[in-house]
């Protein structure tokens, strides 16, 4: 899922880019405290996982639910 923030600034494929990023494990630029909420993540199976990306206007996160229902690109003031 994208928001409609992110649809206005990306392309399709540039979207597709982050999220390949985010499934591989580049966390990209995330706190100390969020990569070891990550890594406990993805060792349990259990909690979220988030990536932030550095963009020219700023940021870009990738959040996939803990149920790993859904992953939603979207901009941090769009949270």
């Amino acid at each position: 899922m994208t928001t409609t923030g992110v649809l206005a600034l990306f392309r399709q494929i540039e979207i597709f880019i982050f999220l390949v990023r985010h499934a591989a494990g580049g966390l990209g630029d995330v706190s100390t405290d969020d990569k070891e909420l990550n890594d406990r993540a993805l060792l349990s199976g259990d909690g979220r996982l988030f990536s932030a990306y550095v963009i020219p206007k700023g940021k870009i996160w990738v959040i996939t639910e803990a149920d790993r229902s859904i992953t939603t690109v979207l901009l941090p003031n769009e949270h």
